[in-house]
């Protein structure tokens, strides 16, 4: 009877030797800085270090908060932010992953499409507003529109750039196991895509909330932006600063809710991230 073949011992650590892996991940990690940021804030404006009217209290922008919210201002602006931030997100998220498996996969595609992407890069997307508005009017078409370019860019980059990066190799042993185009994409491009896909996500998440702050000033009558423009007026800096947070708040948990689902579809990967 053949015996069953042994388990692999665990490796060694000789003497003398470091560990170089980061070590186990943090509870609550991604809220150390931004906590810390928050307590050094809190202590410096109880020492009076800090002129109130120029970086107002964690206190008092939290009571600001609490009063434009429950006069209603603060959920109107904050709904429509997020209205706008989603649609203009959700288009430049289509059109970067179209694009990028367009001129990744195909030898045509790529002359067609990615030096017309590379141009637009270079091009700066807030320089585009005035052009913007002479096609699609001063409404939200156009706010929207500058969204979905911001957001598409990265994530075209990327997703292309991990298409392009996966080793031939592979490529000839789908070909000699006779697998199928659509069986290629599925077992062979898109788990080397993946990668670069949620970096590029994760970038286009933040630039859509990057590009809003400053649509949201432009002929708009609502919106967190719009509340930050008003508040600058009349010399607010807490309702600014409520703004700022707001926007940051969204930013994190965002980013963080992309990295959740990359760790969950990338879980077979042995990074030094987990």
């Amino acid at each position: 009877m053949v015996s069953p073949p042994a388990a692999p011992a665990a490796p060694v650590r000789g003497p003398g030797r470091r560990a170089l892996a980061p070590g186990k991940r943090l509870p609550a990690a991604r809220l150390i800085g931004p906590g810390l940021v928050l307590a050094v804030w809190a202590a410096a404006s109880a020492a009076g270090q800090l002129d109130p009217a120029a970086i107002p209290a964690p206190w008092t922008v939290l009571r600001t908060a609490g009063q434009l919210w429950s006069g209603g201002t603060l959920s109107t602006d904050v709904l429509t932010s997020l209205e706008r931030a989603a649609y203009g997100f959700a288009l430049g998220l289509t059109a970067g992953v179209v694009l990028a498996l367009a001129a990744g996969l195909s030898r045509v595609g790529e002359a067609l499409i990615d030096g017309t992407v590379q141009l637009n890069r270079a091009i700066p997307t807030l320089g585009l507003i005035p052009l913007f508005i002479l096609w699609l009017g001063i409404g939200e078409t156009f706010k929207i529109a500058i969204i979905a370019i911001v957001v598409y860019i990265p994530i075209y980059l990327n997703l292309h750039a991990a298409l392009s990066g996966i080793d031939h190799r592979y490529v000839e042993l789908a070909e000699v196991q006779g697998l199928s185009r659509i069986r290629f994409i599925r077992q062979i491009v898109v788990p080397g895509a993946l990668p670069g896909f949620f970096v590029g996500l994760r970038l286009g998440v933040t630039g859509s909330w990057l590009s809003l702050v400053v649509l949201e000033q432009i002929n708009a009558t609502s919106g967190l932006g719009y509340l930050m423009f008003q508040a600058q007026n009349y010399g607010r800096t807490d309702i600014i600063l409520v703004g700022l947070l707001i926007y940051g708040v969204f930013g994190l948990v965002s980013d963080s809710a992309v990295r959740l689902v990359e760790r969950r579809v990338l879980s077979w990967r042995r990074t030094l991230s987990n």
